[in-house]
């Protein structure tokens, strides 16, 4: 980077980053999730330590993430001459690629068919509920039932599936699939992206850098949100939930962010 970071740029990370409990990991998973998640795609470790340093985090705690990624299988790494590159295996890329519907489209996804799975009172029928709430986007609604979108799961043994596209939803599961926890941190991000909305100038970060931190710290508040609940229909939750008001207002912070081409990125360093 050629100067130092503006008043605006500091606001606007200060916001993003206020928490001040990142978990340094889940911010690289964003970094290639969102700059890197083709197969050819490849970030140097000079680069990832650049975006880092703008977000506050430093440089040994990337590293150690970024042992980490490797160990858990997300990402592999090279060297070219004294410099790492890094990029998502197979195993990270998927991750990437289904999350991504969730991120990035500007309208939520509702799916048109929920099933409800419903257990005896036997501990095998209970295991098998709550082994099956580990695969997919179920929400709990007593110990004994369970509803999820999509269709009913094939090879049920001792659990009752019942699927439907017509469900009725009164007050007490809207309440329990918008709880006030999660109420409260989309109404916390919404007014974050406002005051970056009005931070940032009209024309954007301008420095690739700059931009794609940017881009990389709201996409990460977002995601971690977002992906906290199933995708419920807005019939499922409360009148005031925030969730499209958010949704709406990170598509327009990041067509003001566009994502910068690596290039421009390993470039920056270089000038």
């Amino acid at each position: 980077m050629k100067d130092s970071a503006p008043d605006w740029f500091e606001t606007c990370v200060s916001h993003l980053t206020s928490e001040g409990t990142q978990r340094v990991w889940s911010v690289l998973v964003t970094i290639f999730g969102d700059l890197a998640q083709e197969e050819t795609d490849q970030i140097s470790g000079a680069v990832i330590t650049a975006l880092t340093s703008l977000a506050g985090i430093k440089a040994e705690a990337t590293r150690v993430a970024l042992h980490r990624l490797r160990k858990d299988g997300w990402i592999e790494s090279t060297r070219k001459g004294r410099s790492s590159f890094h990029r998502l295996t197979a195993f990270g890329r998927h991750q990437s690629v289904t999350a991504a519907p969730r991120i990035y489209a500007k309208e939520a996804p509702e799916p048109g068919l929920w099933h409800v799975l419903i257990a005896s009172n036997s501990d095998s029928s209970r295991k098998e509920l709550a082994d099956l709430m580990l695969t997919g986007d179920y929400i709990s609604l007593n110990p004994a039932t369970s509803m999820a979108p999509g269709q009913v799961p094939a090879g049920l043994e001792e659990l009752m599936g019942v699927e439907s596209s017509a469900i009725s939803v009164p007050g007490w599961l809207r309440d329990l699939c918008g709880p006030e926890a999660l109420k409260t941190a989309y109404d916390q991000f919404l007014r974050s992206t406002q005051i970056i909305g009005q931070e940032m100038p009209p024309e954007g970060a301008g420095d690739p850098m700059k931009t794609a931190i940017l881009r990389v710290l709201i996409v990460h508040n977002w995601r971690r949100i977002v992906l906290r609940h199933p995708a419920f229909p807005a019939a499922f939750l409360p009148a005031d939930w925030k969730g499209p008001a958010c949704r709406a207002a990170v598509s327009q912070l990041l067509e003001k962010l566009p994502r910068p081409d690596l290039t421009s990125l390993e470039a920056e360093l270089d000038s």
